[in-house]
């Protein structure tokens, strides 16, 4: 057993009352919680906790800390941290999980966190007070696949500014993960689960094992964990198998949630033909038929388009190995060595449907396909072009050859499959001791994520070239036009209609694809902390440090996407690196002490000076007060300033595809009459005009053209420090003094963040407004349209919507944190009871200096943030003799549909939403005999539906048709474990 921790379980369950604790996960009532006394301070073990490097007796902070225990993560039955972090109100959308990373190019299954929904980069993510590894190429955001929750003591998480205490990245708060030491003995814990619909199917087993020397001075810990969850597919539920869109149009929010189904893709298997003036396609018999996207009725009967989501995931299948091991070797009383190791092995495996193929990938940019070759001065046909195709083509671009386009899922290669191996190491270690009363803490640590891609289901481009281009071989036989592709394997190939496509052909332009990623993180720092005695209140706490950093990343993608050889622009390697060094002071000043009114009044300063081999020099600061009026009442309030240089991807990114969901086009629908400047701006933007005269004077846009905005999203070298400003005011209120309140603690923070120069990337919905509406041209630089058409693609529809990391015009947010609980023993067992919300009153963007604030509060957003207003959990435990029972209630608060999407139909912001949503866990424990336990739970026990955020509308998730960073998308799921102490 771990003596250590429970020996000190009642001072450390009074440092939690006085912290204000606002989780939402309520640790198992083991034994009878302790009485309430308060001991004196001078007496109490001096601990440093999250927020400040001086070790205190009270535990305290003057910004608000919340704590969430082992016992809190084991009631959860979370195979992953980062399920019970979203159970708490101060979180926000994370950029990267299960359910919302399939369809990324990298990063699938990775798991962030995103405190008060201001980025994941400003969330800095600590593991014992230290930095820890990306998980994520380029960035900072650490994967939590990467901690073993069977290894984790507690969670600590500090809401406010901390860049004066931990450095860079820390704007939004820190979560430090504390894991567990002094563990003697071996805790095994075993688990299985599947959800409703027999799927997301979850394994895991670990083993945690300590031993302590003899005198208790010296430690080894080690643990070994396996989990694997398993793939869920949006096939297998009858919200999201078929491909849908919302119905919503201009001026008409009544039909927003009114799901247009099936809306098939363009792309098909038997491939979808244009000539000079009509178009074609294939029946299952591969005759020809005229084209028919969607069928003549909501069955989809007669349909020629293609259903996507038969392949589409709504979370991804992880399976993860870990170990991790800590130490302590005391070599006597003043000085010992420290060492902490963790190794993590991932593999994911993300899948969506074939690559859907144009010909204007294929000849860009025109898109014309030759069909035929000049030999010799003369026209020789390709063999493999229909005569009904034929009849109907002619030569469109004076080359003395008929062409045509087409467009073309190549299902006969399969899903788009990508198997990713990430590997993660981290190795820390280092001194701390004392001499005299002055401590000191140093340290090395060296990290490292690697990521291997393999990815299947793209083409090689110039090979598909030479194999379109065929003539009658000396046989008859086709064979390709050019002989040196001839000499080195070439095949013709056929597009027409199903399964048209030969293993021989299919070999010879099949291009696998492969990415090979690498994050190296080296540490080193020393820290010194001690106390000047003098001061009639006390003695005054310092701590002064120096810290280095060096960060460095790459991904390097295959040779053929390098190139732009796949069917997509080039994806030129990306590569950075920078280095940081800091110096820190760090102060605690008792003011008064034992006067009226003023049990204590402590005034807490931070100040650091960073030097960045990218930005240059950057300065944090940190003051707090810390009023402690009564041992029942106190007041705590901190004003700070934090600093965050851009990350390597901000910096550094070559331009990456993307594929934006929910994108309106402002030109749409627009009349060539009209005179407005959105009416003049649309007009003389390339290829809209002629789009008008084609349709009787409207700009009108089809479903393909909807469907196939891409995008291209890049870094800037030229980007600075942003610096962000927050302050937090609250009160702790522990009525110890009153026996019937004597184990309630209250709690309540307001808080305010302020970033200026924020680093952002620009919205795409806005930047198409200030383009079309305000005529900004920074933003019209941003959007790329098709001057003529392509296909079955219109001219002047959206072919690219860029975008560019820029310093913007700022970045806020602003709102309460309420939190009470209670603990005592009711009937024959005890109870207890936390409840914790949150009120946001503002959350804030401004694309440039100029722009007005554009609120988020109560929106989902197209950039995937979910903000409502109100957010909350309740957690209620009660434990009698051998059985206990955890139960937590999770609330989010109603949001509307982004402002700007309903302002580019011209709907009335926050006319159009969706209600709120309630979730409920529960899980039941019994204890077989002092040493094993049996646990039993149940996740989202009611089954409540995902709101219906379709395809088409801000923030769904592709595969999902909802918000899956929020809502949960899978369902009622269950669990039965086993404990075991030895």
């Amino acid at each position: 057993m771990n003596q250590p921790t429970l020996r000190y379980r009642p001072l450390y369950l009074l440092c939690l009352g006085s912290l204000g604790l606002a989780s939402t996960s309520a640790p198992a009532l083991a034994q009878a919680p302790q009485a309430a006394t308060v001991p004196d301070s001078e007496s109490m073990q001096k601990v440093v906790i999250t927020g400040s490097r001086i070790a205190s007796p009270a535990a305290a902070s003057p910004s608000p800390l919340q704590i969430l225990s082992s016992a809190d993560i084991a009631a959860s039955g979370a195979t992953n941290l980062q399920d019970l972090l979203q159970k708490n109100p101060t979180m926000g959308t994370p950029t990267l999980s299960r359910g919302n990373s399939n369809f990324l190019t990298s990063g699938g299954g990775v798991t962030t966190v995103n405190l008060r929904n201001m980025g994941d980069s400003r969330t800095l993510v600590l593991v014992n007070g230290r930095r820890f590894v990306s998980g994520v190429p380029g960035d900072s955001a650490v994967d939590l696949n990467t901690i073993p929750t069977d290894f984790i003591e507690r969670v600590e998480l500090l809401t406010g500014g901390a860049s004066a205490t931990y450095g860079s990245d820390a704007v939004a708060g820190v979560i430090n993960i504390i894991l567990k030491k002094n563990f003697n003995g071996v805790l095994l814990d075993a688990q299985t689960g599947r959800s409703d619909q027999h799927d997301d199917f979850k394994k895991k087993l670990a083993l945690t094992f300590g031993i302590t020397s003899s005198d208790g001075a010296s430690n080894l810990m080690g643990h070994f964990g396996y989990s694997k969850q398993g793939a869920v597919y949006s096939r297998d539920r009858a919200a999201t198998a078929i491909d849908q869109t919302s119905a919503i149009t201009q001026g008409h929010p009544e039909l927003a949630f009114v799901a247009l189904r099936p809306n098939l893709s363009g792309y098909a298997p038997q491939g979808h033909f244009f000539g000079d003036t009509d178009d074609f396609t294939y029946n299952a018999n591969n005759q020809i038929i005229p084209w028919n996207q969607n069928g003549n009725d909501a069955a989809g009967t007669g349909a020629t388009g293609y259903n996507r989501s038969a392949y589409r995931l709504i979370a991804v299948p992880v399976e993860r190995y870990l170990f991790a091991t800590n130490g302590n070797w005391t070599f006597n009383d003043q000085h010992s060595a420290f060492f902490e190791g963790t190794y993590a092995s991932s593999k994911v495996a993300t899948n969506i449907e074939p690559f859907p193929l144009g010909s204007d990938q294929v000849y860009k940019p025109s898109g014309k396909v030759p069909a035929g070759s000049m030999i010799n001065g003369k026209l020789v046909r390709n063999p493999l072009i229909p005569q009904y195709l034929y009849d109907r083509i002619s030569d469109t671009d004076d080359d003395g050859v008929p062409d045509y386009f087409f467009t073309r899922r190549l299902s006969e290669f399969g899903p788009r499959h990508s198997v990713v191996e990430r590997d993660t190491f981290r190795l820390a270690t280092g001194m701390k001791g004392s001499f005299g009363q002055w401590n000191y803490d140093a340290y090395l640590a060296y990290g490292k994520t690697k990521e291997a891609q393999n990815s299947t289901g793209q083409v090689n481009v110039a090979s598909l070239r030479n194999a379109l281009e065929a003539i009658p071989g000396p046989d008859g036989t086709p064979v390709c036009a050019n002989s040196s592709a001839v000499a080195e394997g070439c095949v013709p190939i056929s597009l027409f209609g199903y399964n048209s496509i030969t293993p021989a052909a299919l070999k010879y332009v099949t291009a696998p694809g492969s990415l090979q990623t690498a994050i190296t993180q080296k540490l080193a720092g020393a820290t010194v902390t001690g106390e000047v005695r003098g001061l009639p209140a006390g003695a005054i706490g310092i701590a002064a440090g120096l810290e280095w950093r060096d960060e460095d990343s790459s991904a390097v993608p295959d040779p053929l996407t390098q190139t732009g050889q796949n069917a997509g622009n080039a994806l030129p390697p990306t590569y950075g690196n920078f280095s940081v060094r800091e110096a820190f002071i760090e102060t605690r000043v008792p003011l008064l002490k034992d006067k009226p009114w003023t049990r204590e009044l402590s005034f807490l300063g931070t100040f650091r000076h960073g030097d960045y081999s990218t930005v240059g020099s950057a300065n944090s600061w940190n003051a707090g007060l810390e009023w402690q009026i009564t041992p029942d009442f106190k007041l705590r309030g901190t004003r700070a300033q934090s600093t965050r240089a851009p990350n390597i991807n901000e910096l550094y990114t070559a331009p990456s595809q993307d594929f934006p969901n929910g994108l309106v086009d402002p030109c749409d629908g627009i009349n060539i009459s009209n005179t407005s400047a959105l009416g003049l701006n649309c007009r003389n933007a390339p290829g809209v005009a002629a789009n008008m005269a084609a349709h009787g004077g409207v700009f009108t846009l089809n479903q393909a053209d909807k469907q196939g905005i891409s995008g291209y999203n890049s870094g800037n070298p030229d980007l600075k420090a942003e610096k962000g400003r927050s302050t937090t005011v609250g009160l702790v209120v522990t009525p110890r003094g009153i026996p019937m309140l004597r184990k309630f603690t209250f709690t309540a923070d307001y808080f305010l963040i302020k970033i200026a120069d924020a680093i952002v990337a620009t919205d795409r919905q806005y930047a198409l407004d200030q383009c079309y509406n305000h005529n900004n041209p920074v933003f019209c630089s941003f959007i790329v349209r098709r001057p003529a058409p392509v296909g079955n693609l219109s001219s002047g529809s959206i072919q690219y919507s860029n975008l560019s990391v820029t310093n913007s015009g700022g970045l806020g947010t602003e709102g309460v944190d309420v939190s009470a609980s209670w603990a005592d023993k009711v009937g024959p067992g005890d109870l207890s009871a936390r409840l914790s919300w949150t009120w946001l009153r503002q959350l804030w963007q401004k694309a440039t200096p100029e722009a007005p604030e554009n609120s988020d509060v109560g929106e989902v957003t197209a950039s995937n943030v979910n903000a409502p207003r109100n957010r909350a959990g309740l957690n209620l435990a009660y434990k009698w003799k051998q059985l206990g029972i955890n139960w937590v209630t999770t609330y989010n608060g109603p949001v509307s549909l982004d402002d700007q999407f309903l302002k580019s139909l011209n709907i009335a912001p926050g006319t159009v939403g969706v209600g709120s949503r309630t979730y409920h866990d529960v899980q039941l424990t019994y204890d077989l005999r002092k040493a094993v336990q049996l646990y039993l739970g149940m996740d989202n026990i009611f089954n409540t539906k995902a709101p219906p955020i379709i395809t088409g509308l801000p923030g769904s998730q592709p595969g999902t048709e909802t918000d899956s960073s929020t809502y949960d998308a899978i369902g009622r799921r269950y669990y039965l474990g086993l404990r075991v102490t030895l």
